[in-house]
């Protein structure tokens, strides 16, 4: 892409406050954005072949979406934590293995999508997030769910396609957590701490395609007191 293309983005991203340049190939962040560190509010950059993320991010203090979905990225930057008005943060189909030390710094955060990432586990530094509503960490290589999820504040909690086979029973004690969705990994039955049925805010969870039948799910404890507040949620929705 040329340098005439890209002033021409920066124009309209400087009127909009909305830098989308998405499917380029870009190999690096564009180093000009950070003439518009300022003016920025959401950067969308998604279907490049970006493998850095550099540190002058941590400039951009008024982003409030930043959305890097399918590029090559490996880590992020610590400087990535110091955008204190970030909400939205999508970074599916990466190759990310962790997540910076400081991420729990990022306050204002209410969605992040980690999808098609190589996580092993659930990170800690999300349970400092009081604002979050959804996480999605589906399709990653998480094998376990650490005590440190009962501290999580988010709504909804997407698990899908892992390899989990041990949950904490801790999971029943996130204070907002609504939505838990764990189809497709490894669970046994037995492995399900039964508190998520009767000792949990948790009023949909979705378990299809783990190593036991959904019908069998229903002959645990706590499984009616699950359903009422499954169906009390349903009516709310209908």
């Amino acid at each position: 892409m040329g340098n005439s293309a890209l002033k021409a983005h920066l124009e309209t991203a400087q009127k909009t406050g909305v830098f989308q340049l998405t499917g380029k190939g870009l190999t690096e962040f564009p180093e000009d954005l950070q003439k518009l560190a300022s003016n920025l509010r959401t950067i969308d950059l998604s279907n490049n072949k970006i493998e850095l993320l550099p540190p002058l991010i941590g400039k951009f203090s008024f982003l409030k979406s930043l959305v890097l979905n399918n590029n090559k990225l490996t880590a992020l930057p610590e400087e990535l934590c110091k955008l204190k008005k970030l909400e939205t943060l999508h970074l599916n189909g990466n190759h990310l293995r962790q997540l910076p030390a400081a991420f729990g710094q990022l306050s204002a955060l209410r969605t992040l999508s980690l999808s098609g990432n190589q996580l092993r586990t659930v990170p800690t530094q999300l349970c400092g997030l009081r604002h979050l509503d959804v996480v999605d960490l589906s399709k990653n290589q998480i094998q376990n769910v650490p005590d440190t999820v009962g501290e999580l504040q988010a709504i909804e909690l997407n698990l899908n396609q892992n390899q989990i086979s041990q949950i904490s029973v801790q999971i029943s004690h996130c204070p907002r957590l609504k939505v838990l969705r764990l189809e497709e990994n490894c669970l046994e039955l037995s492995m399900l701490p039964q508190s998520i049925l009767s000792d949990s805010q948790i009023s949909l969870l979705a378990v299809e395609g783990n190593l036991f039948e959904i019908k069998k799910l229903r002959e645990l404890e706590g499984y009616d007191k699950y359903m009422e507040r499954f169906t009390a949620t349903k009516k709310k929705f209908a």
